[in-house]
């Protein structure tokens, strides 16, 4: 049966609903606090290896896991999945309706244990540096978890509180220098590591043998002039990855070309305005997260006080550029000498790819609005009253960071001061976060509690 033509008032209502349907899109979303896991108490002391170091929710947005700094790795699982909600209720929702995440505990395991490597006499800590969901299969979890040295597969089954997590694979001996990522192919079979100065491809069944496919170190190591600091595939082109280096570059690269990917596909890099140059600008220029949107067109990458968002048609400069950390570039040789201007801040995007997001100091997450036109930014804190840091305080005298950096030694309090008179905390900082796949929700670190919030 064919289709009748649209009349000029149906094409006129549609329009209309199209723009309405943007213009709700851009507005500010209205976030509230979902739940809490491992809250601490005002005062209360937080063990080294209970800090969280890793989160990532799997495809379906129905699990969450986390790993902290004393190797261990926990999964959550969604208790309110749309899947569970009666015809009925789904028959009666015209529309989406914003829905109460709720997650709970499901099961945790030691991942990495503390190693010493004689041969170079070095202590290999057992942190968990990433993890990475991979395919399930008959309702087993599968998931790659890694430290500096060595990745691990793990398979978890089992239904209710009776799970067997048990590690299928160990993936050793590959990486000289500290792994910083890890990334599943699109094809559901290979996924690759990276360190310093090399990326790997590994086949999830394989663990004895890996292929070296990106490898920057120079013959000379005097030579060496900038590292790989992330990298992660295309998320639905099995032979496309990006990397990222301190030098604030992405490189995008495709495995069909060679067996070594020396040249890259495409360079992003956004060059500086002539005379702007500093001792500190390749240091702030370092990307320290790169992710690939769900469309796979757009890479939003982190560096220390921007979050940019690049075209992959574009690779001249960003398409939208976005100010975390302006506040601190009068401070930055302060930042430097307590190593804070090193601190490696996460991002995420959501899956509809309006919104992008970010973490900053005193436990605080921004998020910013990027469709055309959208002038979101909003500020949340990690507690249970994200908004509550919206209110600007009463102005407050501004002390430089080098006496409160001497205060620190002496054990005394960390803070910064903005033009706004905010306070800024930087000895609590918010590195680790991400967003649902599918739906207006963050799960965001801070120290060793996970904070979930929803819109």
């Amino acid at each position: 049966m064919e289709r009748e033509p649209m009349s000029s008032d149906d094409r006129a209502e549609e329009a209309a609903a199209a723009a309405e349907s943007a213009q709700q899109q851009q507005q500010p979303l209205e976030w509230r606090f979902a739940q809490v896991f491992g809250e601490r108490a005002a005062g209360e002391d937080v063990q080294e290896v209970d800090i969280i170091s890793a989160i990532e929710f799997d495809k379906s947005g129905n699990h969450l896991a986390t790993g902290d700094r004393g190797g261990r790795v926990v999964l959550f699982e969604r208790m309110d999945s749309g899947d569970s909600a009666s015809r009925k209720e789904l028959e009666r929702q015209e529309y989406p309706i914003a829905r109460h995440p709720e997650f709970r505990y499901r099961t945790e395991f030691q991942s990495h244990e503390p190693e010493f490597d004689y041969l170079k006499s070095l202590e290999i800590e057992e942190k968990i540096n990433k993890i990475k969901w991979c395919q399930t299969a008959n309702n087993a979890l599968f998931l790659l978890s890694t430290n500096d040295k060595t990745i691990k597969y793990w398979k978890v089954t089992g239904q209710d509180l009776n799970h067997v997590p048990r590690c299928r694979r160990v993936y050793a001996h590959a990486h000289d220098y500290h792994i910083n990522s890890i990334s599943n192919n699109s094809d559901g079979e290979t996924f690759i590591s990276a360190d310093d100065l090399r990326i790997n491809l590994w086949n999830l069944e394989i663990s004895n043998q890996s292929f070296n496919i990106v490898d920057v170190k120079p013959a000379n190591m005097e030579d060496l002039t900038e590292v790989i600091t992330c990298a992660e595939f295309h998320p639905t082109h099995c032979n496309t990855l990006a990397y990222s280096s301190s030098k604030g570059t992405i490189r995008l690269i495709d495995m069909r070309q060679s067996a070594l990917c020396d040249n890259h596909a495409k360079l992003f890099e956004e060059h500086d305005a002539p005379g702007s140059r500093s001792f500190f600008t390749e240091i702030i220029a370092s990307v320290s997260d790169i992710k690939f949107a769900r469309d796979g067109r757009h890479i939003l990458s982190r560096d220390f006080m921007t979050l940019k968002l690049w075209d992959l048609n574009m690779d001249s400069r960003p398409v939208a550029t976005f100010q975390v950390h302006e506040y601190l570039r009068p401070k930055l040789c302060d930042l430097y000498e307590n190593d804070s201007i090193f601190d490696k801040f996460e991002c995420c995007l959501s899956g509809d790819g309006l919104r992008v997001a970010t973490g900053s100091y005193s436990n605080l997450f921004r998020i910013f609005g990027c469709a055309p036109g959208s002038a979101e930014a909003s500020t949340l804190e990690a507690s249970r009253n994200p908004m509550r840091r919206q209110v600007s305080n009463p102005a407050r005298p501004t002390r430089t960071l080098t006496s409160l950096a001497r205060t620190v030694r002496r054990g005394g309090e960390n803070t910064s001061v903005d033009a706004n008179g905010i306070s800024y905390d930087l000895s609590t900082k918010l590195l680790h976060l991400a967003w649902h796949p599918t739906e207006n929700s963050i799960a965001c670190a801070a120290a060793n509690s996970l904070y979930m919030y929803y819109a």
